[in-house]
């Protein structure tokens, strides 16, 4: 199983953190090992050596299929289920790291740094491309924006991912992250939604 992310995939998110609403010339892509991976309503463990760790909420798609070089056209036959997840970010490591032009996985891809809720087929919805979705913490709505806000689509995404990599059934693939980002402390309750349904919901420890 593979966890793609897209970084920088919302104007409003790309000036909070970059100071430009620019577009960039093509999708951001890395990658989370798969030891990141938290589901099942499992508590996030916050790491007490790696400085503050920000939640990014995201919409996140599951692949369904094999594929490879795949048309822009075909690409809603590749996945089949949606939720929320959060992008957990050990920003002050990430910063170091950029700051140095070191790669920055380690401070996206450590454990528990890909929580994902429960999934929901995409026929559900209407449209994938229009979704509302948010996140609140204790209570207190932290993160909200639409699908249709994506500077690149999801179609567009699954296209220009499998140039590079095959896909296989079970990938996930995490959309990029709205404005609104911010950090994490024990006991925070954490609560993500797909327009009206409650998909997320654990704790930090």
């Amino acid at each position: 199983m593979k966890i793609f992310a897209i970084g920088m995939n919302y104007a409003l998110h790309n000036k909070e953190m970059h100071g430009t609403l620019l577009k960039t010339e093509e999708p951001v892509i890395f990658l989370k090992a798969d030891s990141s991976l938290l589901k099942d309503h499992k508590p996030f463990f916050i790491p007490d050596d790696m400085g503050r760790i920000e939640y990014e909420t995201e919409v996140v798609v599951r692949i369904c299929k094999l594929g490879k070089t795949v048309s822009e056209r075909f690409a809603p036959r590749y996945y089949d289920a949606v939720t929320v997840g959060i992008d957990f970010t050990a920003r002050d490591l990430q910063r170091k790291l950029i700051a140095h032009g070191h790669p920055w996985d380690v401070a996206k891809g450590f454990d528990g740094a890909a929580c994902i809720g429960e999934w929901i087929p995409k026929e559900k919805f209407l449209d994938v491309q229009r979704l509302r979705f948010r996140l609140d913490i204790n209570g207190r709505t932290v993160q909200e924006a639409s699908t249709a806000d994506m500077l690149y689509r999801i179609d567009e995404i699954i296209a220009y991912i499998s140039r590079f990599y095959t896909l296989k059934t079970g990938d996930i693939l995490f959309t990029g992250t709205p404005a609104g980002v911010g950090p994490v402390q024990i006991d925070d309750h954490l609560e993500g939604y797909l327009e009206d349904r409650k998909v997320l919901d654990f704790r930090c420890k």
